[in-house]
């Protein structure tokens, strides 16, 4: 990993965190590459059982792509003819949306100000969200006369609807953290300088859980979304099976036969 997202797993949890604060954390190609295998590595990582994805400074959590690099590249484009610059969606983007939504493992994303274009879309990733109160959202794409990426036409129409998320698209805006919290953007609002301490207590209390059961909500919820109430049926049929099976359930039950608190083994 570079410098620019910092990498770190402690007691199951694995941190990343967006490291440019002088440029709101924008995406460069270098940033992009480190956090791609970052958010690939938590993902992949049996030891991680639960994500936490957050930024350092406190104006900027993600502005999305580094438009002083990316017109620098689009001007390269132009002159070799090799169309190269758009790539970044298949080979940067795509990539860590997929690893931070279909990760086998609860994923936190804190907020701590801006998340704009790309840095909206890797927010809605996430499964939980927890913003600062001095944090806001714009899905800015239309702004640079460019359509959505990072998932965000898939996510942000689940979270606020299609009406409204295509308003939000059309019409980039700020959307404070208190219109975050009525949309459903954002799961919970805290003062800023709470939120480091409150984002790393909810995700290190999903770190200590039950990591197949987590795994197994995620991909149930995800398939419903998209699949008949039938079909939901025969899936959630599987996918407790699963969880049964684990180790965890076994540790679940008889703790609270015993009226014990369960410690989970994340398997």
């Amino acid at each position: 990993m570079t410098d620019t997202v910092l990498y770190e797993v402690s007691d199951g949890l694995a941190t990343i965190t967006l490291n440019r604060p002088e440029a709101m954390n924008a995406l460069n190609v270098a940033t992009k590459v480190a956090l791609r295998d970052a958010a690939r590595s938590a993902a992949d990582d049996d030891a991680v059982r639960a994500v936490l994805l957050t930024a350092a400074g406190d104006r900027a959590f993600c502005v999305g792509q580094d438009l002083k690099e990316h017109i620098g590249l689009l001007a390269a484009d132009r002159e070799t003819g090799a169309g190269q610059t758009m790539r970044t969606v298949r080979e940067h983007y795509n990539p860590i949306v997929r690893a931070l939504a279909d990760a086998p493992k609860p994923v936190v994303a804190a907020v701590n100000g801006v998340a704009a274009g790309a840095g909206f879309g890797f927010a809605l990733a996430a499964d939980h969200r927890i913003v600062a109160d001095t944090a806001s959202f714009n899905t800015s794409f239309a702004g640079v006369a460019l359509t959505a990426d990072s998932g965000i036409s898939w996510t942000l129409p689940r979270v606020v609807g299609p009406s409204r998320a295509t308003d939000l698209l059309l019409f980039p805006r700020s959307i404070t953290a208190q219109e975050a919290y009525e949309l459903g953007i954002a799961n919970r609002i805290v003062p800023a300088a709470e939120l480091r301490t409150e984002a790393e207590k909810v995700a290190r209390a999903l770190a200590g859980g039950p990591t197949v059961a987590y795994a197994a909500l995620k991909e149930s919820v995800a398939y419903g979304l998209t699949h008949s109430l039938e079909e939901t049926l025969e899936k959630e049929d599987e996918l407790q099976t699963r969880a049964g099976r684990s180790e965890d359930h076994t540790i679940a039950v008889q703790a609270f036969v015993n009226k014990e608190k369960p410690k989970y083994l994340g398997r």
